[in-house]
């Protein structure tokens, strides 16, 4: 959960937010190094009156700024590149959810359950508890049993959204028409909060989605309620 005056990430709730935390820090202490050098060679050149013949004309000197630059950049793609696979491994998932956008609320619906589905819509401002979060909230809430691979497909009924959630590193466009699919794991119990990331209309910051992470246990008792409430 994000809070005022935060400058970082949130918190990684999944282990491939993980990995996106540690190649953010890799990427930038590059990024940093960078400038520093620049920084330093741009203050030296103007603050001296004395002229190097070498670093105006030298072949060795524009080999280095040729080929540092060229390595610098595979130490940047190469760990990238791991990442961008490992966000689109789906490797035999436990629960498979269904995600639909309409507007503005989502529809969640869990196919291996025969009559698991339900509508999740943001809790008004006047109606929230002690302590919930405005915009925030919604009235139901997307439970998944913890440390459980989870496969979601995205789509959309009406125009584009974009199911998101950061702590979990998941961020997937709804698309009408086309079904998308992406994956996680919770590393630990908690609720993570996200919103729709596509412009979708008028009520697009209205559109929060909540999951909660479960031990399996709760998970199943959870879906034995919501089971029992649909057959009524």
């Amino acid at each position: 959960m994000a809070h005022p005056s935060q400058l970082g990430f949130q918190d990684a709730a999944s282990p491939v937010m993980e990995e996106l935390l540690h190649f953010h820090d890799h990427a930038l202490m590059i990024v940093f190094l960078i400038s520093t050098l620049v920084l330093y060679i741009i203050v030296a050149m103007v603050s001296t009156k004395l002229t190097n013949k070498y670093i105006l004309d030298s072949q060795e000197i524009e080999i280095i700024w040729t080929i540092l630059p060229a390595v610098i950049l595979i130490l940047i793609a190469l760990p990238s590149l791991r990442i961008l696979y490992l966000m689109d491994e789906i490797n035999d998932p436990h629960i498979t959810i269904k995600a639909m956008g309409h507007q503005w609320y989502w529809s969640y619906e869990y196919t291996d359950y025969e009559d698991l589905s339900f509508d999740s819509y943001m809790i008004p401002t006047q109606d929230l508890n002690p302590g919930q979060f405005r915009l925030l909230e919604a009235d139901h809430r997307m439970v998944v049993p913890v440390e459980s691979p989870i496969r979601v497909l995205v789509s959309a009924e009406d125009v584009l959204h974009s199911w998101a959630v950061p702590s979990l590193g998941v961020k997937m466009d709804a698309v009408p028409g086309r079904l998308n699919q992406t994956a996680f794991i919770t590393s630990r119990p908690g609720i993570y909060y996200g919103q729709c990331s596509e412009i979708c209309g008028a009520n697009h910051s209205f559109m929060p989605i909540v999951v909660e992470a479960v031990p399996l246990k709760c998970f199943e008792s959870w879906s034995s309620l919501m089971l029992e409430d649909a057959s009524l």
